[in-house]
C-alpha cells in the first residue's frame, strides 16, 4: 500500500496480505486489487461491531455481532470482494447485511448496493450505521435473502455472506447475463466452499471452487422449502 494509514489499518492490511500469501495457491491470486484493499483500509472496522469488541475489530478474524451471527474475517471481506470484480458502474445484490461493514466496502466500489437482512435489529441497525457514515448509495431491505430481490433485479453482480447448502435458483435468475455471483456453499457448521459463478450472455453457468471456508448458515424458509440440484445450481437456469 502506497498510502498513509493509522497503524491499525497498517497491521489490518499486512494481516490480509500474510493470509493471501498462504493461500495464493487455492484462490491463484498473488494480490488483491488495489481499490479492493483501498475500500478495506478507509472502512473503519471497528464501526460494525458491538463496543465490547472493538479492541479486537482490527485483528484478522471474525467477530460476534448478536443474534447468533458474526461479521467475516477481513481477510475473507477482501477475497470475496476481489472475487467479485466490483466495477464503478455495478448494480450489486448483497444477501445477508449483518453489520453492514461488507455493505460499506462494497458502497465505495460501485454505483449502487442493494442489500437483504432476515434479523429485523441487525437490519435497522446497519441502516442507522451506514446513515451516520454517510453511506447513501445502500437500500437494506429485511428479507429472506434466498429469493434476492427481485424489484431491482437483473445485477450486475450478487454476494451471499451466508452459507447455503445449494445455490439458490432466485439469485441464479436475477444474475445479469455478463455477471457474477459469489457465494459460499455447505451444510450449516459444516464442509463449506465458497464458489464464483459466472453467467455469461447466453445464460450458460460456470462455477468454479475457490476455499474452504466457515460462515454462518443462510436462514429462513426459502432455504427450508426449496431446492437446488446436487451441483449446487439452479434446476433451471436462464435459456
Amino acid at each position: 500500500m502506497t498510502r498513509e494509514h493509522p497503524p491499525e489499518i497498517d497491521k489490518l492490511l499486512r494481516d490480509i496480505e500474510w493470509e493471501l500469501d498462504l493461500t495464493r495457491k487455492e484462490i491463484g491470486k498473488d494480490r488483491f486489487d488495489p481499490r479492493v484493499m483501498e475500500a478495506i483500509a478507509a472502512v473503519r472496522r471497528h464501526e460494525f461491531v458491538p463496543e465490547e469488541s472493538r479492541r479486537y475489530a482490527y485483528d484478522d478474524g471474525p467477530l460476534p455481532i448478536g443474534f447468533g451471527q458474526t461479521v467475516s474475517q477481513p481477510f475473507i471481506v477482501a477475497l470475496m470482494t476481489d472475487l467479485l470484480e466490483p466495477k464503478p458502474g455495478d448494480v450489486v445484490l448483497e444477501v445477508g447485511t449483518g453489520s453492514g461493514y461488507q455493505t460499506a466496502i462494497l458502497a465505495r466500489l460501485v454505483k449502487k448496493v442493494y442489500s437483504v437482512e432476515i434479523i429485523g435489529a441487525l437490519a435497522e441497525q446497519a441502516r442507522e450505521r451506514l446513515r451516520k457514515l454517510g453511506i447513501d448509495n445502500v437500500e437494506i431491505k429485511v428479507g429472506d435473502g434466498y429469493y434476492g430481490w427481485p424489484e431491482h433485479a437483473p445485477y450486475d453482480k450478487i454476494i451471499v455472506t451466508a452459507a447455503a447448502p445449494r445455490i439458490p435458483p432466485p439469485l441464479i435468475e436475477q444474475l445479469k447475463p455478463g455477471g457474477r455471483l459469489v457465494i459460499p456453499v455447505g451444510e450449516p457448521f459444516g464442509y463449506q466452499m465458497l464458489k464464483v459463478v459466472d453467467k455469461d450472455e447466453s445464460g450458460r453457468l460456470e462455477t468454479r471452487d475457490v476455499l474452504g471456508v466457515a460462515f454462518v448458515p443462510l436462514t429462513g424458509d426459502g432455504v427450508e422449502k426449496n431446492g437446488c440440484d446436487d451441483t449446487g445450481t439452479a434446476r433451471n437456469p436462464p435459456p
